[in-house]
């Protein structure tokens, strides 16, 4: 076992940036939906909006990055040791076993982790951006030509804020799976992994 350090600046920046941007939009996203009323509907809709197309511009300079880096290499799916870590969520964890993970520089996330962010980024992320755009220029797209009502765009839109809910959900419980309770967070701002694996750079 050694110290690594794992996720760069930018991949840091990114990763919190991301997280308050999607926070912003689901709490603003609701509002706009009736659920409560927080800011009111005119208020709320602009700060869903703004923070909308900072994300769209965090994304495309995080597109950039994983390509000219390689990083988007962490995101290829496997099925190689999943057994080991869904026996490990499913039991293991409740029973103190150790974690059959570990990181390297090579390979950040375990096998069930890289299906999972890369489902966001090919599907839940595109579902969101398109529906999002196609809902805030739905008349100049003139979308209805294409069979595209606006309900429909907005069930679409909705149900892509859901899956990101529950994806968030399911994120802040998982960050607390490593080998201390805080040890993955910590290494989300730091960079820095104490129960890494140095073998492979």
């Amino acid at each position: 076992m050694a110290r690594i350090y794992i996720f760069e600046r930018f991949e840091r920046f990114w990763h919190w940036s991301q997280a308050l941007l999607i926070i912003a939009m689901l709490v603003t996203g609701f509002e706009i939906h009736g659920s409560y009323r927080l800011l009111g509907f005119e208020q709320a809709h602009t700060v869903h909006t703004t923070a909308a197309w900072a994300l769209i511009v965090l994304w495309a300079f995080a597109i950039f990055w994983h390509f000219t880096t390689g990083e988007w290499r962490q995101y290829i799916p496997t099925m190689s040791n999943v057994g080991p870590i869904v026996r490990y969520y499913a039991l293991g964890i409740f029973r103190g076993e150790p974690h059959p993970f570990r990181i390297t520089r090579a390979r950040k996330h375990n096998p069930m982790q890289a299906q999972a962010y890369l489902a966001i980024k090919a599907l839940i992320n595109p579902l969101l951006w398109a529906s999002g755009l196609a809902y805030l220029y739905y008349s100049e797209l003139s979308a209805n030509r294409f069979g595209l009502e606006l309900a429909t765009i907005a069930l679409l839109h909705t149900a892509g804020a859901f899956l990101m809910l529950a994806f968030l959900i399911a994120h802040l419980y998982l960050i607390t799976t490593g080998h201390t309770v805080s040890a993955q967070l910590k290494a989300m701002i730091t960079g820095w992994d104490d129960d890494a694996d140095d073998d492979a750079h």
